[in-house]
């Protein structure tokens, strides 16, 4: 068999670079293809506004219906139970001798970084040390058990403690027991709302929250944990607010009550653990100093501590022995003023655990449903509130930590949770020395990575309205406390196929005879592209992966996608979240062999991306006037992928003869020069199949 492409009417055609796994030569025959004109970014002005544009709701809702009652309808026992239980689907395919040593790594890993962690970010949620421990404990188990992610590293984090700080303190004293008392409804209530949530698949909800909008926030509440830290460094106290300048105000007016102890102790802790950190990112072979760096810190301190007992520093005291009992949250009666702050932590959950949670499955190759995880993390946290435990979400720098460590399974945190067990069982005596000045730090080193300057400089250069949004939000966060602004927005994405005997490409499911292509997913996205739905077309983009009716399709025959051609022709305004999705989705797809082509954005569109730098990424070769043109310099790459496949000498039979190849190439060039034509009628369609490839040709 053999298959061949042509264009009478291209001249030479330099092939753009693309390596695949198997991938060989190119093809050597034409295509023709109209080049694309790149803008100069500096010659023209930032992009302009944007223009609403979108199909039939309607019809998007009933096509979006009829997905998921045939998803239903299809669903095994198997399935049902894999819903409910989500380990199910890594405990039957578990390979012990691949997976466990790794797993058990993995897991020692993350819970002897998250001991101290735990201790540092109850202290800042202004509770004692133990109920950071509690809540690194049950919440892990049963998280492994309904949670999804098999990366994820759930427990304290920094921001969940600072909103649970600020509201807390502000009905009761942190010494009081109400204070704890409602910390833990504070639990209770934050899962009840992630269950319903995930129940009644809700997740989206959050998708129109502005990343201009996520940066400000997470960088302005930053710089408040490091102050909110600084008493411990300082050797006095100072007040406790949300706020910038009330923490500033009390900063100054304590002054004549510095201790120099505390401070160069917490300092050098701090310059120890950033330079850990440093290295353990920059250098493969020192990965495992990043994880190391908040047990080192309580051991300096401790050892320290043991050798000189110095009187000026604080230190965390006693600690209760053993694990934690069972109980039910009281003090319902303030519930009402704790819903606002439960949404709040329920979308710091949705933004810092879903998020990572699907970016650490796609790159671990598997899928993941955010209403399934969100749930998880509800039952989690309910069932966490039974056994003394606060807020508890997924932690970035654990998650990453887990991941780099190799973790394949969700057994990784269930060891994680032993460690955490063994700690509450046998070494909190060894705790009571730990130097407060060494959790602030512990803190501190965390939160320093959240300040987003870069980001700043970014949406300076591609998007002046991103900047300024980033801006307020960042100085409304600073100086009016922790509230966001949540905007809406509407995107509607589609597949298309080729019409038979046309380069004309349409929805496949408004035209059922439209075919696809092995090996490519063409989509067109039907509207600007912006912070409200940049998430829901990525998620669309996985799943035209595989939800694509292959039926339909024509081409070589291969196994995968190797190709997702974006047709933007719609699109009339890229914000610069929606940059930087598409950063984030070139590395994905990369990492699986995937490359992106981009077809037809305009003018506007277009400048931002390379002010952006993502037509520098993705590569100008991959732009392109038409799909059609996209489409033709995908099949050629597909089919020399399909070809290093087979055998290198195919059987003589197999091999038509010269005089064979000739009139058969003579026929393609005559059907490619009628079809680019305008011919409605070409041979082909007259004399054979109508649905017969007019740029692929087989041989028999």
């Amino acid at each position: 068999m053999e298959i061949t492409y042509a264009s009478p009417s291209a001249g030479d055609l330099t092939y753009p670079s693309f390596t695949s796994s198997g991938a060989s030569s190119m093809p050597t025959r034409p295509v023709k293809i109209i080049p694309l004109q790149h803008p100069d970014a500096t010659s023209y002005g930032s992009s302009g506004g944007f223009v609403s544009s979108s199909s039939s709701s309607s019809f998007w809702s009933n096509s979006l219906f009829s997905g998921w009652w045939g998803k239903i309808k299809g669903m095994t026992f198997m399935d049902w139970i894999e819903m409910f239980l989500p380990c199910c689907r890594w405990i039957r395919t578990y390979r012990w001798r691949e997976y466990f040593q790794v797993d058990l790594m993995a897991g020692t890993t993350v819970g002897i970084m998250l001991v101290p962690q735990a201790m540092s970010y109850a202290k800042l949620a202004g509770l004692e040390p133990i109920y950071g421990l509690y809540s690194g404990f049950v919440p892990i188990f049963i998280y492994a058990i309904f949670g999804s992610s098999r990366q994820l590293a759930i427990g304290p984090v920094a921001l969940v403690s600072l909103l649970v700080s600020n509201v807390l303190s502000a009905i009761a004293d942190s010494s009081d027991a109400l204070y704890t008392e409602l910390a833990i409804l504070l639990a209770l209530m934050v899962g009840i709302l992630e269950c319903i949530m995930g129940l009644l698949r809700l997740g989206w909800l959050i998708r129109f929250i502005s990343h201009s909008v996520i940066s400000g926030f997470t960088t302005a509440s930053a710089i408040v944990i490091a102050l909110s830290q600084a008493k411990y460094f300082l050797g006095y106290e100072i007040d406790r607010s949300s706020e910038i300048v009330p923490i500033i105000k009390s900063i100054i007016s304590g002054a004549d009550e510095f201790s120099w102890p505390p401070f160069v102790m917490g300092s050098i802790i701090l310059a120890i653990l950033q330079t850990m950190k440093h290295l353990g990112k920059s250098r493969k072979h020192l990965r495992f100093l990043r994880a190391m760096g908040p047990l080192t810190a309580v051991v300096l301190g401790t050892t320290f501590i043991k050798i000189y007992h110095p009187s000026s520093i604080t230190l965390v005291g006693d600690i209760p022995q053993g694990l934690p009992s069972f109980s039910i949250p009281t003090s319902f009666q303030y519930v009402k003023s704790l819903i606002p702050t439960a949404f709040l932590i329920t979308g710091v959950a949705i933004l810092e655990s879903v998020g990572i949670a699907k970016a650490l499955a796609a790159k671990n190759g598997y899928e993941l449903d955010s209403n399934q995880e969100l749930f998880g993390l509800g039952v989690s946290n309910i069932f966490g509130s039974f056994f003394s435990s606060y807020p508890t979400t997924g932690s970035f720098s654990r998650s990453a930590v887990n991941h780099e460590s190799g973790a394949k399974t969700g057994l990784s945190g269930i060891i994680t949770g032993i460690i955490m067990g063994c700690a509450l069982l046998f070494l909190t005596p060894l705790f009571e020395y730990i130097p407060q000045c060494a959790l602030a730090a512990i803190v501190v080193s965390a939160v320093i990575s959240l300040v987003d300057y870069e980001e700043a400089i970014f949406l300076w250069g591609v998007d002046k309205k991103d900047f300024l949004l980033w801006t307020v939000t960042t100085t409304t966060t600073l100086f009016l406390g922790i509230e966001i602004g949540v905007l809406v927005g509407f995107d509607i994405a589609a597949v298309l196929g080729r019409l038979p005997g046309t380069t004309v490409y349409r929805n496949i499911q408004q035209y059922p005879e439209a075919y696809t292509y092995n090996g490519i997913v063409i989509v067109r996205i039907d509207a600007p592209i912006y912070f409200a739905n940049i998430s829901y077309i990525k998620d669309r983009l996985r799943e035209y992966e595989v939800v694509v009716d292959k039926s339909t399709r024509r081409g070589p025959e291969v196994e995968r996608i190797y190709f997702v051609i974006l047709e933007m022709a719609p699109v009339t305004y890229i914000d610069s979240s929606a940059v930087q999705a598409l950063k984030d989705l070139h590395h994905e797809y990369k990492s699986r062999d995937i490359q992106i082509a981009i077809s037809n954005p305009n003018r506007e569109v277009l400048l931002t991306l390379s002010k952006s730098g993502v037509v520098e990424l993705i590569g100008k070769e991959w732009y392109f006037v038409r799909v059609h043109d996209a489409v033709q310099v995908c099949l050629q790459h597909v089919q020399s992928i399909k070809e290093a496949s087979k055998a290198s000498d195919p059987s003589p039979e197999e091999k038509p003869s010269f005089f064979q190849r000739l009139l058969k190439q003579r026929g393609e060039d005559s059907l490619v020069a009628e079809l680019e034509s305008g011919n409605n009628t070409p041979s082909d369609l007259i004399h054979g199949d109508p649905h017969l490839e007019p740029l692929l040709f087989r041989n028999s």
